[in-house]
Order: structure tokens, then sequence, then C-alpha cells
């Protein structure tokens, strides 16, 4: 068990406000993830892009991101002016990927689909790129904001309690843009509906910019400038930021918290569409409108078990730190993905409601304890090399985040090819094919989640190594003329 608790200083709280305004950060930027993917479908039904030229299209933003992510990340590291290091880029940011996104839909009519795709592809480009603007320095400014053990998790359940709000809408994005009755085709529904997440994404984006403080943005510059030893150029700049890049890449502890999430986050989207073809062709034999139906009833369960789940994780992890809270919780998604070993069942498809909410411990757990573990991670790296590089460290991560989705997404596609599923067949599938399909449903989520649970139980982010780390830091600051801001 961890050590007694100690008392959090009264400068070390954040409040429920600014908790709540961190939380409004969390909301545009799961909006925009979810709005980005919401209803681009129509551009193979409405517009006729092809298929292949849809894959490209959620591709090719990947590998953008591995360029402007570390180089936002960087330039908000060491960016200054009288508004802090991340502040201006948030409220710029949140301004620039609304409109960005809704100029994204804002297709002229009568052009053939190599046009759509790309004014599309383009436009999402600019898209990701305006997003990276301000989600990279918002997911850093959480880093920073308190450096107390049990309020960082605070603050971070608080965030994703809120941010999972944002999921609630984009499954109505689509449906609210085919509405024959609103609209006189699903284009123009998606031009009032990218407009409408345009305005929420906006307000919701530039709460943290106006209403919370940089608390560490004097020290950061201070160190920036003791670890520079002369000042230069652009060249300077780009070995400065290959040089910041290589520190936070040799961070052992923090390549094993992307790779935590790699394995947790990836267990879930390797297999996100596999529930629904088990449902149709094994549980229901074919009716693939129940297997919807129960489907959208599965993921409805979860999603507002979730809300608890955070609440719970939050305040478990209060008492029994981080790491012990995190396998608790990744421990019980195990049992609920073993659950649907005896919950898929033709005779009783109600069954399949109850691993629901065990399974939601998993993603729940995860974007609430691992941003917690990151701030740590980042204060330990800083006693390691001097400077605080919060940016870069989110910048990476949230990249890693990203590439694995896209991996897993075109893994999970090979993994189904594999099972010989046919969906002309219905309810007529080998048994071979209703075999693999549910020992991949079940089976690869259990594998990746123990490997996590293993790897985060070698990571030391304590509460005693947290206030060890932060006695020495606050040592060398005072040393060194550096005071955060109170």
């Amino acid at each position: 068990m961890s050590a007694i608790q100690s008392q959090t200083r009264p400068e070390d709280r954040v409040s429920f406000a600014h908790r709540l305004a961190y939380g409004s950060g969390a909301f545009a930027n799961n909006l925009l993830a979810g709005a980005i993917v919401g209803m681009i479908v129509l551009l193979y039904e409405e517009l006729g892009v092809s298929l292949i030229m849809l894959g490209i299209i959620t591709g090719a933003p990947r590998f953008f991101d591995a360029l402007t992510d570390p180089i936002v990340g960087y330039i908000s590291d060491n960016f200054k002016s009288r508004w802090g290091r991340r502040r201006p880029f948030i409220f710029v940011g949140a301004i620039l990927v609304g409109i960005s996104f809704f100029f994204l839909w804002q297709f002229p009519d009568g052009q053939s689909p190599t046009f759509y795709f790309w004014y599309y592809l383009i436009g999402s480009l600019v898209f990701f790129l305006a997003y990276t603007i301000f989600a990279t320095p918002w997911v850093a400014l959480g880093y920073e904001l308190t450096p107390d053990y049990d309020q960082r998790t605070l603050l971070m359940g608080t965030q994703n309690f809120i941010g999972q709000l944002a999921f609630f809408l984009p499954p109505y994005m689509l449906f609210i843009a085919k509405q024959s009755e609103w609209f006189p085709d699903p284009i123009t529904g998606a031009r009032w509906v990218a407009t409408g997440v345009a305005i929420i994404v906006i307000i919701a984006g530039v709460i943290p910019a106006i209403f919370l403080r940089e608390r560490l943005s004097e020290v950061a510059i201070k160190e920036s400038k003791a670890s520079h030893a002369t000042t230069g150029g652009f060249l300077t700049e780009i070995r400065s930021f290959f040089v910041s890049m290589g520190q936070a890449l040799s961070f052992v502890p923090f390549l094993k918290i992307c790779l935590v999430t790699f394995l947790v986050f990836n267990g879930f989207i390797l297999i996100a569409s596999y529930g629904y073809f088990v449902l149709s062709y094994y549980v229901f034999n074919g009716d693939t409108e129940a297997a919807a139906g129960m489907g959208a009833l599965v993921a409805t369960v979860a999603t507002f078990a979730n809300f608890f789940i955070v609440a719970f994780v939050t305040f478990l992890a209060t008492k029994i730190g981080q790491r012990r809270t995190f396998i608790i919780a990744i421990g019980l998604a195990i049992l609920g993905y073993a659950l649907k070993t005896f919950a898929y069942s033709p005779e009783h498809p109600w069954l399949i409601l109850l691993p629901a909410p065990l399974m939601a411990f998993g993603l729940g757990s995860l974007f609430t304890l691992m941003p917690s573990m990151m701030a740590d991670i980042v204060d330990q790296d800083e006693l390691r090399t001097g400077q605080r590089r919060e940016g870069m460290f989110a910048s990476i991560y949230w990249w890693v985040v990203k590439l694995g989705q896209t991996a897993a997404s075109m893994g999970g596609a090979w993994l189904l090819a594999s099972t010989s599923l046919d969906a002309d067949l219905g309810g007529d599938q080998t048994e071979m094919t209703l075999l693999l399909l549910r020992v991949y449903d079940i089976g690869l989520p259990i594998l990746l989640y123990v490997l996590a649970i293993a790897l985060v139980a070698t990571i030391n982010v304590s509460r005693e190594k947290s206030e060890a780390v932060r006695r020495e830091l606050e040592v060398r600051r005072a040393a060194a003329g550096q005071t955060p801001a109170q």
C-alpha cells in the first residue's frame, strides 16, 4: 500500500471551476475526434469517392501528424509571450480548427469524385494541422496545472468525465444530415452539422485559454535559456528540436507509458467491429438489423457505465495510487471480455449486455490514469534533463495513439478477412469462421490487456516517487531563483 497521503498545499489545489475549464477542452477535443469520422461515409455514398480513395483520406493525415505534432509540441514548449506558452496556441487553435472543420464540408456542387477527393484530402490536412495547434498545447497544459499527485488524478478524471459527454454527439451527425424533411440532400445536411460542430468547438476550445493559468511557464523559459549555451538562428533551433525529441524518446518510463496505451487502446480498436459480426452471424443467425440494434444497446450501456467508471477510478486512485488502480481496472476489463465467452448466446441474446460495463473499464481507466502518470513522467524528465518538455511528450504520446489507431484498424481488417466471412451467406457461415470471429473478439483484447498489466507494473509512478521528485525539483528551482506562478 502507498504511504499515508500527504496534505495537499492550498496553492496546489485545482478548483472545481478550473477543472471544468480544462474539461471543456476535452469536450472540444473529443468532439473533433468523433466529428472527423462521423459523416465521412457521405463521401462514398453521396459524392462517389471510391473506398480506396477513402482509405487514403483516413490514413494520410496520420503521416502528416508525424511531422506536425512534435514540431508544435516543441514550439509551445519554448514559446514566450505575455499570455504564456500554451494559452495563445489553445485560443488560436480552437478558432482555426472550428473554421477548418466548417470549410471541410462546404463542397461545391457538380464536381467529379476526384475533385471531392482532393478537396477533402487537402482540407483534412489543414484541419489536422489546426487540430494539433489546439490539442497538443491543451494536453501539455494539463501536465503543469498542479504538481500534487492526487490533484492531478482529480483533474484528469474530471476532464475525462466531461470529454465522454462529447461522444454522444458524433453518432447522430450522420442521422441528422440524412433527414430529408430538414435538408434537400445529405451533403446540405452535413454543411449545417459542420456549422454546429464548429461553433461548439470554438466556444468550448477557447475556455481553457481564457480561464486557466500556466503555473510553470516562467520556470520552463528560464530552464530553456540555461540549457542553451549560445543563441542562434534556424539551424540552432533545428538541432535543439531533435535534441528535445531524442531526450523524450530515450526516457524509458515514457516509452513504457506509450506502449501500455498502445496495448489497451488498440486492444479495443483492433476488434471494434467484430462484436457486430458475431451478433449478426452467430447470435442472430444472419439478422443484421437485430444485431445492429443490440450492438447499439451494448454501446449505450458501455457509454453510460463509463461515467461511473471514470468517477470510481478517480476516487480509487487517490486512495491506493494510480498504478494499482490501473491494474485493477484492466483486470475488470479482462473479466468482461472473458464473460463474452458465455454471453454470446443464440438462445439468450440479451446476455451480451452483462459484460459491457466491465469491458468499459479498459478505455475508461486508460484516459483517466495515463494523463496523470504522464504528468509525473514530465517531472521525472525535468529532474533528469533540467528542462520541461510537456509539449514534446504530449505530441509524441498522442501521435503514438493515432498511429496505433490506424494500424489497428488495418490489422483488424486483415484479421477479419482471415476468417473468410462472407456476408452473402448470412447465417450460414462456416463453423471455423464463427469460431475465429469469437476467438479474435474475446482473445485478442485479453492478450493485449495482460501484456499492459505486466508492463505498467514496471513503471514507478507511485505517490512516494512523485513527492520525492517534486521535493528535488523545488530545491533545484529555488537554488536557481526559479519560482512557479502561484
